[in-house]
């Protein structure tokens, strides 16, 4: 497998930008840890490895964008490890929730890790019986799933830092590819046509916070 040097990935600069603003052990120790990580992580289908450092160095905005990301993370990952958890999946869809779980348990990780200390803390939820019941969870999964793909498609243009950028875009298609995966599961026509439209509009984060709230899943 090709691994990718620093100089492939960092096209514009902010890796090494950022290392030039500490001291030189650890500009070292940061160097080896972004290029490694990157390479790491790329049979895994990411590029979040360099994310913590970089993430730290961005703007306000960038760091509001990712803990909005987070909260939605925070909620997805419990979400499916409540249905893991319960048993009561069967078939494609209990495939359907390891696999997603796994996938927002990483997102979560990664989002924590670029935050830091700026990280939002994790809300407590209650799903309303939604991942104890298979018509119930497939319904509201995708729900979840196209509110992902609307919040994600909605910050992308509000996002400063490249670096920042380019790890949530690495995010965005995998939430994708779980709306099409479970709309195809529900049955995959009318309004579960896994790619109903050309094109597809992002929504603001005040309109994804009211779907959210509408769910009346985060009660603390």
């Amino acid at each position: 497998m090709h691994l990718p040097k620093l100089e492939e990935l960092d096209t514009d600069g902010a890796i090494q930008e950022y290392a030039e603003q500490v001291d030189g052990n650890t500009r070292s120790a940061f160097l080896r840890k972004a290029g490694l990580g990157v390479g790491a992580v790329a049979a895994s289908g990411g590029i979040l490895g360099a994310l913590p450092a970089i993430a730290r160095a961005s703007s306000n905005d960038d760091v509001a964008i990712l803990n909005f990301a987070l909260t939605l993370e925070f909620l997805e990952a419990e979400f499916y490890t409540q249905a893991v958890a319960s048993g009561a999946l069967k078939d494609e869809l209990a495939q359907f929730a390891k696999v997603v779980k796994a996938h927002e348990v990483a997102h979560v990780a990664a989002l924590k890790g670029a935050l830091g200390a700026k990280a939002v803390k994790k809300p407590k939820f209650n799903f309303k019986g939604t991942t104890s019941n298979q018509a119930k969870f497939a319904a509201t999964a995708q729900v979840l799933e196209d509110t992902g793909v609307a919040a994600y498609l909605g910050q992308v243009g509000n996002i400063k830092s490249k670096a920042v950028l380019a790890a949530a875009g690495s995010i965005l298609p995998v939430e994708a590819r779980h709306a099409a995966w479970i709309r195809d599961i529900n049955g995959g026509r009318g309004k579960n046509n896994p790619a109903p439209a050309a094109f597809e509009k992002g929504k603001t984060d005040k309109q994804i916070l009211a779907i959210v709230k509408s769910t009346g899943f985060i009660v603390g």
